[in-house]
């Protein structure tokens, strides 16, 4: 399961705000979807689960109209010092092409959804997103969020203008606002084969405004001590979600069951999850969704054992929740599945 910064549904709420009258207490109910006490101190460092961030997401898309383009609205305001100390080590890096590659090796103190890489293509490069385990609105929006903020630091930081030769995205066409095209000053593809943006190879080379190799070197070292506690983070998440992976065939477990399996009382592991942000309930039910995703495209299995097999006491309650995870009944993510 992954994470993002807290910063990301502060935007949100704040750029939902500024294209509808969305009163205050409308804001709270948001924040607190996305598991955050409206009033507690914006801290850029705090992370969220993946499963939190795309149901806050979806949610403002299904109540409120201009919601399903909020995300991309959220990136073309995004600045390089509301990353942090990434985003200081992008803006002083010396070329954009040092920038970008910092976006590879530090783009998982920020985020583990939408993560980057550089790819070498001919006389181009793509920065294009690593897929996601996911087919969910909330990882589509993501992405958006994602090329958009990628577009508006690289302009930020250029001393020459900037613009892509080509977006992709591999999802379908949202429709109904041009702005994200606009946004981004170059054609974009939906329904690609990967989610990313082609860059001419001669741009990257280009001198930042404020490149200095030393200055970029202090916020490598501090973003390289941030990254081994992330993978220290990311490890009890791996633990914990291995052990619930492991226990569903016997029902849905409880956090004492698997804190048990992990040779630890209940209470200790709830505190090591409330240490970094984890929510039990969260890590079962992406846990749940995976091992579905996988008996159903892997197996033969009846709908009615991949219910039991992922701790559900019917088919029917089984297919209510998965279509509510994927958008498709477990027969249709079946065959769609197959066919692709």
């Amino acid at each position: 399961m992954g994470w993002i910064s807290v910063i990301f549904a502060y935007r949100a709420v704040e750029a939902l705000g500024e294209t509808c009258d969305l009163p205050d207490a409308a804001q709270r109910r948001l924040l607190l979807t996305a598991g955050i006490e409206p009033g507690e101190a914006v801290d850029p460092g705090r992370m969220i689960s993946e499963e939190r961030y795309f149901g806050f997401l979806e949610r403002i898309a299904e109540e409120h109209p201009a919601g399903r383009h909020i995300p991309w609205r959220m990136g073309a305001a995004m600045r390089c010092d509301d990353y942090g100390a990434f985003g200081l080590a992008f803006k002083t890096a010396p070329t954009l092409r040092e920038s970008l590659g910092r976006v590879e090796r530090y783009g998982r103190v920020v985020t583990s959804i939408s993560n980057f890489r550089l790819v070498d293509e001919d006389t181009d490069v793509v920065m294009e997103i690593i897929p996601g385990r996911e087919t969910r609105l909330g990882l589509f929006m993501t992405d958006e969020l994602a090329i958009a903020a990628a577009v508006q630091i690289c302009r930020e930081v250029s001393e020459a203008g900037f613009a892509p030769v080509l977006v992709e995205f591999a999802h379908d066409d949202p429709g109904g606002d041009v702005g994200l095209a606009e946004h981004l000053g170059c054609p974009v593809e939906y329904g690609a084969q990967r989610t990313g943006m082609v860059l001419p190879d001669e741009v990257l080379d280009r001198a930042n405004r404020l490149g200095d190799q030393g200055v970029s070197g202090f916020f490598d070292d501090h973003l390289n001590e941030r990254l081994v506690s992330l993978m220290e983070l990311d490890d009890l998440r791996a633990q914990v979600f291995d052990a619930v992976l492991n226990a569903l065939s016997g029902g849905v477990p409880t956090l004492a069951q698997i804190a048990g399996r992990m040779g630890m009382s209940g209470r200790t592991l709830q505190r090591r999850l409330a240490a970094e942000d984890l929510a039990f309930q969260d890590i079962v039910t992406e846990a749940r969704r995976s091992l579905a995703g996988k008996l159903l495209t892997g197996t033969e299995f009846a709908l009615t054992e991949v219910a039991f097999l992922t701790g559900f006491s019917d088919q029917s309650t089984f297919s209510r929740a998965f279509k509510r995870w994927n958008g498709l009944t477990p027969a249709g993510y079946r065959r769609r599945e197959r066919i692709q």
